[in-house]
């Protein structure tokens, strides 16, 4: 499990990066560092074991989801890209960062690393986009760290790069249930890519955009320069080598699947020149060096995209081959840019003409960078600009073929002038008259580290095209995968090609390059707000999908339930329009309808009617009982034990509640005009209609569902249950019991916050002269007496309700509001607001529930899953750890009943005396501790 090994090391990395950053403050890159390399030799071990190493490790076997991971020629190109580049930039910041300590910044850079790793040696679509979400989240902390300037930048790159994951996410469904799974590998060598034109055109589609969004194509290229407020490290890591390459990562992969519809190569070929033209106009035109490599990247990634349009195995070659020159060049420039402003205080190009006495070594590796961009030789961008060039010559017929490569070229002569701009401030000669670079630049030995950071990537590719053949081990394999050819089938890569087509259009290019850079050295872009860009176009849609949002909640942005519930019912009166033509007759009814069904329907019909009709709130609560316990009975009478159990229950602590709320609101409700009455009740009405009809259509044409006879027959033999609710509930679908608790341990965390933040109004109903009411004591004798006696029987209840649930009506639901009721017994009989007896941490009874039953998922995994139950026999007594679970379930009920009696239960003005009280009395205690 080698793999796996350097995967889970990556990720231990990240959570040591703290400690590592405690221990040795700002030079906490160089250990990092070092642990990233100790991962490339892992994996560079593991790749030397032969092609196609695949490891797996069940995650969801119910799914077929697994930790799969694979390590070929085109994962291990990009793993040499992320790891290696990864670790020269974490040497460069332990120079770069003015902190002494950076936690932060070095645990989100290295998370970084951890989750491209992640995303490259994926063989599984889940792990795949959880790793490509893990770059996005990554990406979009390090530039909102980088200072309050960068908070509109960073939420625009996540806009546009989150639009591309929901992107990838229903490719990613769409694969797995057209093909049945969830394995990458098997997924893409599904036959259904090659027999169904319409899934390998939608997917290509999706694919496309999700890359694109993460590789800064048009038209989603303007988060890339509005990312260039982070720092120089970031730049140079995740904009410039590592984050924008995930998007080619994953063009690369699914190109010989996606491959197979007409759609892929004319949609990757036209995005991708367009955007190479593009960018590097743009560069041409901007004077500050980081802006300029921020559009040079775009310009070099459309090349990237379009190449992997073309699809031949010397195309994919070119592209494998340009990853790792435009990584290297590109690294190596935005570091450098980084360097000389630390030194120099600018990175304009108008001010550091003159420069080279100062910045000798640093010029030089940033001219070097800049050379190899420019694709001259003998540095190792020559090599894939040329390979580039003849990929579109060969790219189909003469006349396409010609077109391509001259789009191309004109993009290349757009990159050596760019290039050339941005050298000659950088060469010997006479300071200009207004260069302004400072007198007191920083000295060289004050950032030798940063220095020697740049020196690696910018000597690594004038060595690569020295000795290109060096890299075909790493480039040849990647471009074989790609192209889905053997590793025979593609040639090596070499310096010199020979004269050709491809050689005359680059040396072109280099020449009116040169020439174009050297005219427009001089110019400077006006400083004028542009009425329309990238960035504004983003911004405004961003603007637009807030204000959207805002107006869909203004419908129901009120207190009154009314305005909230007009949309639902409404809506859901407007189905019963559609249900007749669902209808299939008269469902078949077994049993004979009976007097007392008709007499419990009209129960519950008053009820109805009742609260409908009432004008004061109590009247309402009485009625809202009525109807209530009704159903309750009506369960009962059909047989449903459990459900009448919890119903009832629920309907005795519901009014309990609402009778607490009560003493803060007035009497009556407010008056409504006919008018809103009138309709209120014709939504009602149609709303009540819709929902007998859809009874009518969807129920009682079959005898049972597949889903519950399965639950009937294998219930007990799976989970040694026979309460078939309860194991449901604690078993089968145990995760979203799990959310439910969540759900109710967040409601008692709000019922406090709100009480606590906002005092609310006492509106006790006003009491009326009565001697049955002068005396509160003595009006809860009865209450009282009878709680000493029921009560204790109810707690029995409750434990026995909650052991009993797995076989027999009760569970850890039910059990809990037995004990819940209980409770709220004990309050009713006590005369006033201080109960001692019940004042329990119910925040905490309720977290402990969710800990519990997380913790009781935790042991599933030794069995292979989460939430799975173990079963154990103890002597004669076999058990379950759902038990367990269901305890949790029994403590987070238990735990958001008691927030709410004990919250809604204090009359607010009493509130403040009851506090100094309670210190009052706790303080002799701890005196005498």
């Amino acid at each position: 499990m080698i793999l796996v090994a350097a995967v889970a090391a990556c990720w231990l990395l990240v959570a040591l990066s703290p400690l590592i950053v405690r221990l040795t403050g700002r030079f906490a890159g160089w250990p990092l560092a070092g642990g990233l390399l100790a991962v490339l030799g892992i994996v560079l071990a593991a790749g030397s074991g032969g092609p196609g190493v695949r490891e797996s490790v069940p995650w969801i076997p119910a799914l077929d989801i697994a930790l799969r991971l694979r390590l070929d020629g085109l994962a291990l190109l990009f793993a040499v890209v992320v790891l290696g580049i990864g670790a020269v930039v974490l040497v460069y910041s332990s120079s770069y960062l003015r902190q002494p300590r950076s936690p932060g910044f070095y645990g989100l850079m290295t998370a970084f690393a951890a989750a491209m790793l992640t995303l490259v040696l994926a063989d599984d679509l889940v792990v795949l986009f959880v790793a490509w979400e893990l770059t996005t989240l990554c990406s979009y902390l390090l530039i909102l760290r980088s200072g309050p300037q960068a908070r509109d930048a960073a939420t625009r790159t996540l806009l546009v790069t989150a639009a591309g994951g929901l992107a990838l996410l229903a490719a990613v469904v769409t694969v797995a249930v057209h093909t049945g799974t969830t394995d990458l590998t098997a997924a893409l060598a599904h036959e259904a890519w090659r027999q169904d034109a319409a899934f390998a055109g939608i997917v290509a589609a999706l694919v496309a955009v999700a890359a694109m969004t993460k590789s800064a194509q048009f038209p989603f290229h303007a988060w890339l320069p509005d990312a260039m407020v982070a720092p120089a490290p970031v730049s140079a890591y995740l904009h410039a080598a590592a984050m924008v390459k995930a998007g080619i990562y994953l063009l690369l992969l699914f190109a010989p699947a996606a491959s197979h519809s007409p759609l892929w190569s004319p949609l990757l070929i036209a995005v991708g020149l367009w955007t190479a033209v593009m960018g590097a106009f743009f560069a041409l035109r901007r004077g500050d060096m980081k802006e300029l490599l921020a559009y040079s990247t775009i310009s070099q990634l459309g090349l990237l995209v379009a190449v992997i349009g073309v699809g031949t195995p010397t195309a994919m070659l070119a592209a494998s081959t340009h990853v790792v020159a435009h990584a290297l060049f590109k690294s190596a420039a935005f570091m450098g840019v980084g360097l000389l402003e630390k030194r120099t205080g600018t990175r304009l190009l108008s001010e550091l003409r003159g420069s080279w006495p100062a910045l000798r070594w640093d010029a030089a590796m940033l001219i070097l960078a800049a050379v190899s961009m420019a694709g001259v030789p003998p540095l190792l961008g020559f090599i894939s600009k040329e390979l580039l060039l003849d990929s579109f010559l060969t790219a189909g017929p003469a006349a396409v073929s010609w077109m391509l490569a001259l789009t191309a070229t004109a993009g290349a002569v757009l990159t050596v002038a760019y290039s050339v701009r941005m050298i000659l401030p950088l060469l010997p000669g006479r300071r200009a008259a207004d260069a302004r670079v400072p007198e007191g630049v920083a000295p060289w030995r004050t950032t030798r580290t940063m220095s020697m950071a740049v020196a690696v990537p910018a000597l690594v590719g004038l060595f690569g095209g020295l000795a290109a053949p060096v890299l075909d081990p790493l480039v040849v394999p990647a471009a074989a995968v790609a192209a889905a050819v053997p590793a025979s089938g593609v040639s090596g890569i070499y310096l010199w090609h020979g004269v050709n087509a491809a050689l005359i259009l680059s040396v072109t290019a280099i020449l009116i390059g040169t020439a174009v850079g050297i005219r427009t050295r001089g110019f400077t872009p006006a400083a004028r707000a542009a009425r329309f860009s990238g960035v504004i176009a983003v911004q405004r849609a961003q603007e637009g999908i807030i204000a959207a949002g805002r107006r869909v909640g203004d419908l129901t942005r009120s207190d009154a339930p009314a305005t909230n519930l007009v949309v639902p019912v409404a809506l859901i009166g407007v189905t019963a329009v559609g249900l007749p033509t669902l209808w299939r007759g008269w469902p078949r009814y077994d049993e004979p309808f009976l007097i007392l069904d008709f007499l419990l329907l009209l129960l519950v019909a008053c009820g109805v009617i009742a609260v409908a009709v009432a004008t004061r709130r109590l009247t309402a609560i009485i009625a809202v009982g009525v109807a209530g316990f009704a159903v309750v009975l009506w369960f009962l009478v059909l047989g449903a034990s459990d459900v009448a159990v919890t119903q009832l229950l629920v309907e005795i602590l519901t009014v309990v509640v609402m009778v607490l709320v009560l003493r803060r609101m007035p009497r009556r409700f407010p008056r409504v005009r006919p008018a809103r009455r009138a309709g209120a009740v014709i939504a009602a009405v149609a709303a009540g209609c819709a929902a007998t009809l859809a009874t009518l259509v969807f129920t009682g044409h079959r005898e049972i569902s597949d889903v519950a006879a399965f639950f009937l027959r294998e219930a007990e033999s799976l989970t040694g249950g026979t309460n078939i609710v309860n194991t449901i509930l604690v078993d089968f679908r145990a995760l979203d019991t799990l959310g439910e608790l969540v759900v109710l341990a967040i409601a008692a965390v709000s019922i406090t916050v709100l009480l606590d933040a906002r005092q609310a109004v006492d509106r006790s109903v006003p009491r009326p002269a009565s001697r049955t009411l002068a005396s509160a004591r003595a009006n809860a004798v009865i209450l009282r007496t009878a709680g000493r006696l029921i009560a204790p029987v109810m707690v029995v209840g409750s434990a026995y309700a909650l052991l009993r649930g797995h076989n027999d009506p009760g569970g850890g639901f039910i059990a809990a509001l037995i004990g819940a009721a209980a409770i709220a017994l004990i309050y009713l009989a006590a005369p006033s607001d201080e109960i001692p007896r019940i004042e329990r941490s119910y925040l905490a009874i309720a977290g402990a529930g969710i800990v519990v039953a997380v913790g009781t998922g935790l042991l599933g995994l030794l069995d292979g899953s989460f939430l799975r139950p173990l079963h154990i026999d103890i002597g004669a007594v076999h058990t379950t750890t759902a038990l367990v679970f269901d305890l949790g379930v029994y403590l987070a009920v238990f735990g958001v009943i008691l927030a709410a009696i004990n919250r809604l239960g204090l009359s607010p003005s009493d509130e403040p005396a009851r506090r100094e009280r309670r210190r009052h009395t706790r303080s002799p205690e701890r005196s005498a501790r």
